[in-house]
């Protein structure tokens, strides 16, 4: 008896250890369970989860199994390493699903159990692997009509499946089907890459699709980027003008033998439904077209087309990096009305990115016209002005059997509002439905404040960003445009890690980045559809700006090492053009989109010298160049670009800056840069700021920086002391300013500060859009300084936390979270009854320096003792208005007199 209770004793002890100690929440390559990595040595991540206060890992082991075996162990390794730990067994190979465990030691003495399992897939990792040939419909089409072309095959399986996958790519984008089973989730694959250079196959788990005997695979092709209409030149077929398929699939029966079903000369052509699909203008879809069951087996295509078979490279063909595009979010209609011009129209509520579904009932032939807006016009009308030539329409002509559903297939278009035209019946809103697409990346931060304008600016920063990183990050959803603009990504960047984990979509954007580079110069959009390969400050320096903050943010050293080469080349290309070190010619955007007014007669908002915001970027880009070259060991080029840099800041100096310390340019964006980049020597640094902000009140508090000047603008504030000045220009209501679209109703960012002016006409509709994220990077000092959530480089990725909040007197509340590698950040502060309360979590296996808005150490409790009583928070001493304390992982709430008058 004393045996067994001794026994349960024993166990009931390390069940109490484990369930103490536990691993989640596991990553391959930053994605849950993925299918198709082409990395041979794949990282792990995983999350430690402990109530116990000031938590580390101090050791993991990780094994790897393929079927019931392990083939790899990394053995216990003593390690705080929990972020992407990379594989280091025996070659994988193609085509494999492995999976994967972990277990962790933490310096409390715990063991953790296993994990649950987690599971990888390797894709096709050699291009000979690839048995499918590239076909295209054989049906004859002009320019002028180019229906989407349906592909298909039946095949026979005559024995008992164990595994299938499915590989897919197209010239075009493709939606494929198994046995009358769509294949996976994702919409307009395979994605956009520079595909002369970089295409990407998705792979797909097909195993529960296939059937004994009898299937068939049938696969809708449409003209996506491929050779689309893009940018405003009408220059379409820009990769090719021929759709084509390749797709293979390879299946492994439960016997141990192979079969791959792929594209040849067998397969089977027709034409579509869609009889017209563009980017910009949209589809015209026909139903009395549509070809019932053509994707299930005992169809009858005795009358289709063959295919032609391509002699096409392969070479090119790569794993999908990123997240594909998926649906998300849908909306009903809040309101359908009728304009004074007498056209009804459909309000959502929200501008968004996607399409409309909808459902109606009526006679053969009957034509239904969809046209998108973002906004209606002074007199409450239809206003599509500002789509320049994008017609954004979705045409559907009735088959008339019955309800049909119709939905774009290769499109999207940016919209609130829908114009219906030709709808048999009354318009009803349960017939239609509003569906957000964008790229299916996760979202890591929310951020809250007792200011309900300030949380509507942090929804329109969200939405901006849900619209446009649909596989790219665009400027804008809506026109004739949609482009993957690098000045706007980079300014961007920072805050869009906050909202979402941005790791894979920018890893893979920024490898088109260097493979569009040309000779080290960076075009303006990113794939380069436009031909321009001239370098423009702040939008080239994407190249060196985005890598960097993905670092920062996730502790991806991977980024910087694969992008290293392409960093070097843009300094090295800006190099060859500086004269004596000064970066002053060539063509540049400039602070685009500033604020100018018309009746400015003194000069104090004159147009920022683009030479000199040319060389502010300069001096950044080589900057972090240098960061990246010393992180990576490369201590020749840390030695060499370090001397570059001390040159170009001289030469600024010498060209820009009088001897005083005023600068030519006496703008807010001039001020801003010299400012952040450090381009002022220390002593002139202070009465610069004061400069800075000298200018900003003589405007009455309002701002007047464009895309390059917005983003830094109250992080200079901030850093020089000045947080009052940043918060009045936060919380500016009139124009120019962040509130001042919000004020105006807006549920998205706007291209200009005042894209609807204050008597409620237009901006010039040649460039102005309603959803347009770059004036959105006022959210990363939302997030980083007024909730104070940050990342120390000495532990990026949030390794090693900062809380610093800056209180604002207009805030009795303020509260941000962020879901990172290690687990969840949040940091909320109030001020209530008198007592300033500041609420701090810290994950497990990360430590954090946390700076309390407090006069003394003696003022502060947390959780109801005396800070010096609470043995799991270090005090450090004081900073300026802060008392600094270091803690480890836990819940923490610190409380002290209220300060938010101070």
């Amino acid at each position: 008896m004393k045996r067994t209770l001794l026994l349960c004793t024993l166990s009931l002890s390390l069940l109490t250890g484990y369930a103490q100690l536990s691993v989640n929440h596991l990553l391959t390559e930053n994605l849950k369970n993925p299918i198709g990595l082409g990395e041979t040595q794949p990282r792990f991540s995983w999350q430690i989860q402990s109530k116990i206060r000031n938590t580390r890992q101090t050791a993991y082991e990780i094994k790897v199994l393929e079927g019931k075996q392990v083939i790899w162990s990394s053995g216990k390794v003593q390690s705080d390493s929990s972020v992407h730990v990379a594989y280091k067994g025996s070659p994988l190979r193609s085509d494999t699903r492995y999976e994967w465990q972990v277990k962790v030691w933490d310096n409390h003495g715990k063991t953790s159990a296993w994990s649950a399992p987690a599971y990888f897939h390797i894709g096709l990792l050699d291009t000979l692997e690839w048995k499918a040939e590239w076909i295209q419909a054989a049906f004859n089409e002009t320019p002028e009509n180019r229906p989407a072309p349906l592909l298909r095959k039946e095949f026979t399986l005559n024995k008992k499946v164990k595994s299938a996958t499915a590989y897919i790519t197209s010239h075009g984008l493709y939606e494929a089907y198994l046995n009358g089973q769509r294949i996976g989730e994702y919409w307009l694959t395979p994605g956009w890459t520079s595909y002369n250079k970089r295409l990407q196959y998705q792979a797909y788990d097909v195993t529960g699709l296939l059937q004994n005997n009898k299937n068939a695979i049938g696969v809708m092709l449409g003209n996506g980027w491929y050779r689309s209409i893009l940018g405003w030149r009408n220059n379409g077929d820009l990769y090719g003008n021929k759709l084509a398929l390749l797709l293979q699939i390879n299946i492994t029966y439960t016997d141990g033998s192979k079969e791959i079903v792929a594209t040849d000369g067998t397969w089977k052509s027709a034409i579509s439904e869609i009889l017209y699909s563009q980017i910009y203008n949209g589809e015209i879809i026909d139903a009395r077209n549509k070809k019932e069951g053509w994707t299930k087996s005992g169809y009858n295509d005795a009358a289709w087309y063959g295919v032609n078979v391509l002699k096409e490279s392969k070479s090119v063909l790569i794993a999908t990096v990123n997240e594909p595009v998926k649906k998300q979010e849908t909306f009903k209609p809040i309101k359908i009305f009728t304009t004074p011009a007498g056209e009804q129209v459909i309000d959502f509520g929200q501008n968004l990115v996607g399409w409309v579904k909808l459902k109606v009932k009526g006679k053969p032939g009957d034509r239904i016209v969809l046209s998108h807006a973002e906004v209606l016009d002074k007199k409450g009308n239809f206003y599509i002005e500002n789509l320049r030539a994008a017609k954004a329409q979705a045409v559907y002509i009735l088959k008339g059997e019955g309800e049909e559903t119709f939905h774009p297939y290769f499109t999207w278009y940016g919209f609130r509002y829908v114009k219906v035209e030709g709808y048999p019946g009354e318009l009803r809103p349960e017939n239609f439905e509003a569906v957000a697409l964008y790229s299916d990346m996760e979202t890591t931060g929310t951020f809250t404040t007792s200011h309900p304008l300030i949380n509507q600016l942090q929804h329109n920063i969200q939405w901006g960003q849900r619209g446009n990183f649909l596989d790219v990050p665009t400027d804008c959803p809506q026109r004739d445009e949609r482009l993957g603009w690098t000045g706007d990504a980079q300014a961007f960047s920072r805050t869009a890690a906050f909202n979402m984990n941005v790791n894979n979509f920018f890893a893979k954007w920024l490898k088109d980045v260097e493979a569009d580079q040309i000779d080290g110069r960076v075009p303006q959009v990113i794939p380069n559809v436009l031909g321009n390969n001239a370098n423009s400050a702040g939008w080239g320096d994407a190249a060196t700006i985005v890598p960097w903050n993905m670092y920062l943010a996730y502790g991806d050293k991977r980024i910087l090492e694969r992008q290293y080469n392409s960093m070097k080349a843009y300094v090295e290309s800006i190099r060859r053009t500086a004269k004596d070190d000064l970066w002053n010619s060539g063509w540049h955007y400039g602070d685009w989109l500033f604020y100018r007014p018309f009746d400015d007669n003194d000069g104090k908002s004159a147009v920022t010298d683009k030479y000199l915001i040319a060389q502010c970027f300069y001096a950044h880009s080589t900057q972090l160049l240098i960061n990246t070259a010393r992180l990576l060991n490369k201590q020749e080029d840390v030695a060499e670009y370090s001397q570059l840099l001390d040159r170009i800041k001289k030469a600024f100096n010498r060209e820009y800056v009088t001897p005083s310390g005023r600068l030519v340019s006496s703008t807010q964006t001039a001020y801003v840069l010299a400012l952040q980049f450090d381009m002022l020597p220390q002593e002139l640094r202070q009465q610069a700021a004061k400069r800075l902000v000298q200018n900003i009140e003589s405007y009455n508090n309002h701002l007047t920086t464009g895309f390059l000047g917005t983003p830094y603008l109250c992080h200079v504030l901030t850093k020089f002391g000045y947080d009052s000045v940043a918060y009045k220009l936060l919380l500016q209501e009139t124009y120019p300013s962040w509130l001042y679209p919000v004020k105006m109703g807006a549920t998205t960012i706007w291209e200009r500060w005042d894209g609807i002016k204050p008597d409620s006409t237009f901006q010039n509709p040649g460039m102005n859009s309603f959803n347009h994220y770059a004036y959105g990077a006022i959210g990363d000092w939302m997030y980083r300084k007024m909730a104070g959530i940050d990342t120390y480089e000495d532990g990026v990725g949030y390794k090693h936390i900062q809380i610093k909040p800056h209180v604002g007197d207009k805030f009795t509340y303020v509260s941000a979270s962020l879901k990172t590698y290690y687990g969840t950040v949040s940091s909320t502060w109030k001020s209530e009854n008198g007592k300033f309360i500041l609420t701090i979590e810290i994950p497990v296996n990360t430590k954090a320096t946390i700076l309390i808005p407090a006069a003394e150490v003696a003022a502060i409790t947390e959780s109801g003792k005396s800070l010096n009583d609470v043995s799991d928070v270090e005090v450090v001493g004081k900073e300026d208005n802060y008392v600094v304390v270091k803690t480890g992982s836990g819940l923490y709430s610190f409380e002290t007199n209220d300060i938010t008058g101070k």
